[in-house]
């Protein structure tokens, strides 16, 4: 399995022969790499021929979070691949920071560049600084694929060493896998979020990009702290400074709708409705149910659950509704003699607050027939829970 690790064996695959075998490697099928890989040993190095092989592998990855038309023209490493940030999330925060007049940032811990390639297309000018050799030249080697050498400098460095005083804003993505696999605590970050934060402080503004995860008392009191979902998938945690110290919000890709915490306190608890609301993800990590059931005018169906019930249909962006029709006792012959009463052969199970799994929900109760209904596993008032129904509007 060809590694993309050696700082020589990347710089070939940016010569003629390196270029030649990617694009020969574009749409190759990786389960026949042995195959392909001795086939093309006939006429080049074994070294090349297991990076290129890497590569391809790592760019067929790429194309869920760059697209293809990116992906395909890009360079990464392992990490740079999972670590990346989602090209539709990295446009987002460019366009903010373009928003608030910067027109220069220091992208420290750039890896191959991601962010660096957003905020140069948002037409800011970047120092892109990461201390690993390889990953260095990826993130260089990147700023030239897509045209954009002109505004991105690429510094391979140790970014506590680096001086940010020039620029307008500083970006930080510290490392969040150790050796053992994802890092939780922010403190386990390469660098600390505490050093981070330091530097964010130095500048104008900043933007700190954190795990989702975050506990809010580790927010500092003079940040903006916005969680991003994109697609319904909650992507990242972003502290900003120089905007809204104490802020929270949610915003929601691709659609770009934003939510600004108002501070409410939690919503009643209240018997449940003719509609159920789920609210995104990103809704609920930044503490935000409250302010979605007050738009709503509805309760949660119990205190430790993030469903927001309500008697009417009310459209928002940032929940999707389901209208129930009927409220069980969790009781799985209960169900499946529904289910099958009523012909349901397309179940989508969802739950919250169960620890029961959607997929031995479905081989219990083995669906069969025209129908389609959907099943929210929960707790109402404590009590373990099952509410039938469907999306809203169907």
């Amino acid at each position: 399995m060809g590694r993309v690790t050696d700082l020589a064996a990347f710089t070939a695959l940016l010569a003629p022969e390196g270029q030649a075998l990617l694009d020969a490697l574009r749409d190759y099928d990786p389960a026949q790499e042995l195959a392909v890989a001795s086939r093309l040993r006939r006429d080049h190095p074994a070294e090349l021929v297991s990076a290129a092989l890497g590569q391809a592998r790592l760019r067929q990855r790429a194309v869920a979070k760059f697209g293809a038309e990116d992906a395909y023209r890009m360079y990464f490493t392992p990490n740079g691949v999972e670590q990346s940030t989602r090209a539709s999330v990295g446009a987002y925060r460019a366009a903010r920071l373009k928003a608030l007049g910067v027109g220069s940032v220091a992208d420290l811990c750039s890896g191959i560049g991601g962010d660096a390639v957003a905020l140069a297309r948002a037409g800011i000018s970047v120092l892109a600084v990461d201390r690993d050799p390889v990953t260095a030249a990826a993130a260089r080697a990147n700023a030239a694929a897509l045209g954009l050498a002109d505004l991105i400098e690429v510094r391979c460095a140790d970014v506590t060493e680096i001086d940010t005083s020039p620029y307008d804003a500083v970006f930080v993505d510290p490392a969040r896998r150790g050796g053992r696999g994802r890092v939780f605590d922010p403190e386990a970050y390469s660098p600390p979020l505490s050093w981070a934060v330091e530097a964010a402080r130095k500048a104008p503004h900043a933007a700190l990009k954190i795990a989702p995860g975050v506990p809010h008392e580790a927010v500092p009191e003079e940040a903006e702290a916005e969680w991003i979902s994109d697609g319904g998938d909650v992507k990242e945690a972003v502290l900003w400074f120089g905007t809204e110290p104490g802020a929270r919000r949610a915003t929601l890709l691709p659609a770009g709708t934003s939510l600004l915490g108002q501070g409410l306190p939690d919503p009643p608890v209240r018997p449940v409705g003719r509609y159920l609301y789920e609210p995104d993800g990103a809704v609920i990590r930044a503490h935000l149910v409250a302010d979605v059931a007050r738009e709503l005018d509805g309760g949660l169906i119990d205190e430790t659950i993030a469903y927001v019930t309500a008697d009417t249909l009310t459209p928002t962006p940032y929940a999707a509704a389901y209208e129930i029709t009927d409220e069980l006792p969790f009781n799985l012959k209960k169900l499946k003699a529904l289910l099958r009463e009523r012909e349901v052969g397309i179940l989508t199970v969802k739950k919250r607050g169960s620890a029961v799994e959607p997929e031995e929900i479905r081989r219990k109760v083995k669906p069969k027939g025209p129908h389609a209904a959907t099943v929210l596993l929960t707790r109402v008032a404590g009590a373990p829970t099952m509410l039938i129904g469907h999306p809203a509007g169907r």
